[in-house]
């Protein structure tokens, strides 16, 4: 008998441990090094993967870009990022020649693009998304004008998730509100 009431109690205690570890909280990682008006960041981007199809139009999960190598990135910051107006996807007239660099840079090679999406923090995590996936397909819409094949460009929305300049205020935002472009070598 005290076998049994000694077996049932170590049974409940490996349980509720059980239970216990399953429930905990996840730890979350807390931001180091400068942050406020004009701190500057080289984080580098988390592991690249996801599948385009046709027409530039990323499948990709949250989070996630077509796959490519280290040899890509370092394209990254080549081409200076299009900036938007609160709210919009539309192409505002002083950000076409940012548009024409690009597509002539791309006419001198046969390298694909990634269009990246971005938002300040303002809105909804999914409204954000769609807002930068509209925009990223915008600016591959002037690519496409001004002759870049679609099949060379795909586009991936970030939303809020990677802000430029992580204060608060008009100045960030605006800087938040934009498209990156990254070369890819195939």
């Amino acid at each position: 008998m005290h076998s049994k009431v000694l077996t049932h109690t170590v049974v409940l205690a490996l349980i509720a441990t059980l239970g216990l570890v399953g429930c905990s909280k996840k730890k979350t990682q807390q931001a180091t090094g400068p942050t406020g008006p004009g701190a500057t960041t080289s984080a580098t981007p988390p592991p690249i993967s996801g599948t385009d199809i046709p027409g530039g139009i990323n499948i990709s999960g949250p989070g996630e870009r077509p796959a490519v190598s280290s040899a890509d990135l370092e394209g990254r910051g080549q081409f200076t990022p299009v900036f938007f107006d609160y709210d919009s996807a539309k192409i505002k007239p002083s950000e076409l020649p940012k548009l024409k660099a690009v597509a002539d840079a791309l006419k001198g090679n046969s390298k694909r693009l990634i269009i990246e999406g971005h938002c300040d923090e303002r809105g909804t995590a999914e409204y954000n998304r769609a807002l930068g996936e509209r925009r990223a397909q915008a600016a591959l819409a002037e690519l496409k004008k001004l002759g870049i094949d679609a099949s060379r460009l795909s586009t991936i929305s970030y939303g809020k998730d990677r802000p430029l300049d992580e204060s608060h205020g008009e100045t960030a935002w605006s800087r938040n509100r934009r498209c990156e472009f990254v070369p890819l070598d195939k």
